[in-house]
């Protein structure tokens, strides 16, 4: 679906200033958010997909005012109401059980900041793939097209990509699951993914650095020959 969501090529948003020695949480609510994340993900409650999905179905002003982490809540929160295990007005009553207490807590230093993640610890997080025999449409040198693809629901498909020709330069052939049918629980949909190399001017037009290579991994079912 298109939506502000997908900020690729869009203008207006100021420069993107990095961070230095940015933490990888900036407060414990987050690493909390992450945590609870992972967790539910092994549940079978929902998939990472149906979670991106929940995403884009924000507000604007929301997904732009809440950060990454609070996208990651809002979805949760969306997802678990939606299928009655946990309603928001429960959420509400506790909210409101604990406030007094949360008021009382003293808040971290800044020494407290950062609550690295253990070396040890393996997060499953990611594109899904499975132990199956597909055959790649396309081999490296392939000229394709990208679709125009406007589908109502979750897709990966970047808006700025869609009608752009492109040159196949790596094929993984291992049988991935396609996020725009899993996000729905509408099948798997196992195929290829592509890494794509599109010029710049192509993507961007004449005033993009002529010798600027865009290279994107696209799912299969994105694209089409060029004849």
């Amino acid at each position: 679906m298109n939506g502000i969501h997908d900020m690729g090529g869009l203008h207006g948003f100021g420069r993107v200033v990095p961070e230095l020695n940015e933490p990888v949480f900036h407060a414990r609510w987050e690493g909390r958010v992450f945590a609870m994340t992972q967790l539910l993900d092994k549940t079978g409650i929902y998939n990472l997909d149906e979670h991106r999905h929940e995403i884009e179905l924000m507000e604007p002003p929301d997904y732009l005012r809440d950060g990454y982490y609070g996208r990651w809540l809002f979805a949760m929160e969306s997802i678990l109401h939606r299928k009655r295990i946990l309603l928001r007005a429960e959420l509400q009553t506790r909210l409101a059980e604990i406030a007094p207490d949360v008021e009382k807590r003293t808040p971290p230093s800044k020494s407290d900041r950062h609550w690295p993640l253990s070396p040890t610890e393996k997060i499953l997080w990611g594109a899904w793939r499975r132990e199956a025999k597909i055959t790649p449409r396309f081999a490296v040198g392939a000229e394709v097209r990208v679709r125009n693809w406007q589908p109502p629901g979750h897709t990966r498909l970047p808006a700025y990509l869609r009608g752009k020709h492109g040159e196949v330069a790596m094929v993984n052939a291992q049988a991935w699951v396609w996020p725009d049918t899993r996000a729905h629980n509408r099948g798997e949909n196992l195929q290829a993914v592509y890494n794509v190399s599109f010029a710049g001017r192509e993507v961007w037009g004449e005033d993009a650095d002529p010798e600027m290579l865009l290279a994107v991994d696209l799912s299969e079912a994105y694209l089409d020959p060029v004849e």
